[in-house]
């Protein structure tokens, strides 16, 4: 199957089981689920799920078992964007062409839609678990590697150095320590998770976290360099919102062009990390590229 339709495929299935997640009841509550949808069904590119499933399919054919374990991916990456958005984070007024969460529903529904999704993300994978035809031991550890990344030594971790960032970091490789952690971390849980869940080996998990580190960094650096180049049609927010926000970011150390060289780079040896899966890493290895040869 063509690049392009084996993404589209696997975007359409993702946003199929989302939309049935989170059922808008009529309960005193409502307002949070509709806060919840507003932010998980506004489209994006779905790659941490897409990166769960693609992993999976080098063991096994049939990715559609795991799905709900992706889903639970993408709603832990939109409750970050929700809290990334508020202004006591990055104070951004626009996330995906429309109002930020906050902007829309006030910054109280915003801080608990965020907390409603990490919770029900693991309400969502739990449920498979228990439910699914997965062996359950790798579920949990599946789940157990999406918790981590996600938390104070994950993406958390990354927040909060990225938020002190103009006073703790001095040096372009403590630049890539928070980077790891902030964008790194669930890219690289996302890409465990379905090895694991696909009954990978110690050897093929070493192969996939090299290919997941350097995507990560890869990604991020990409995101340093539109956030500069871009426009706010594009990337559906407000561009120059780092220089801002006063951010240490990728080009606080290098020029555009050095950095687009590093992103080549780093996108050639996560490719490299999949030579041993040899056919089956081709999906893997083209969405490699596209990720990193974004204009939004």
């Amino acid at each position: 199957m063509e690049f392009k339709n084996w993404m589209d495929e696997k975007v359409l299935k993702i946003e199929e089981c989302l939309r049935t997640i989170i059922k808008e009841e009529k309960k005193p509550q409502k307002i949070i689920y509709e806060a919840m949808n507003y932010s998980l069904l506004c489209g994006g590119k779905r790659l941490r799920p897409v990166l769960m499933l693609g992993t999976y399919e080098l063991f096994r054919d049939n990715a559609e078992e795991i799905i709900p374990f992706a889903c639970a991916m993408e709603m832990i990456h939109t409750y970050s964007l929700i809290h990334d958005d508020l202004p006591a984070m990055d104070n951004d007024d626009y996330r995906r062409g429309r109002l930020s969460n906050h902007k829309k529903f006030g910054e109280a529904t915003g801080i608990l839609a965020g907390d409603g999704l990490l919770n029900r993300a693991f309400e969502t994978g739990l449920e498979a678990a228990l439910k699914s035809n997965v062996e359950i031991t790798s579920a949990v550890k599946a789940l157990y590697e999406i918790a981590k990344s996600s938390g104070a030594d994950g993406m958390i971790g990354g927040q909060i150095v990225d938020i002190y960032g103009h006073d703790k970091i001095s040096s372009v490789e403590e630049l890539k320590y928070m980077y790891s952690l902030k964008t790194g971390a669930i890219i690289k849980s996302s890409v465990k998770a379905g090895a694991i869940l696909g009954g990978a080996d110690d050897n093929q998990l070493r192969a996939l976290e090299t290919f997941a580190d350097n995507i990560g960094i890869a990604f991020q650096i990409e995101d340093d360099i539109l956030d500069v180049t871009s426009t706010q049609e594009k990337l559906g927010k407000k561009i120059g919102s780092d220089i801002a926000n006063d951010k240490v970011t990728y080009l606080s150390f290098s020029t555009i062009e050095r950095a687009r060289k590093d992103v080549e780079q780093f996108t050639d040896e996560a490719i490299k990390g999949l030579e041993m899966f040899g056919d089956r890493a081709n999906h893997l290895k083209e969405l490699a590229l596209y990720l990193t040869n974004r204009d939004h």
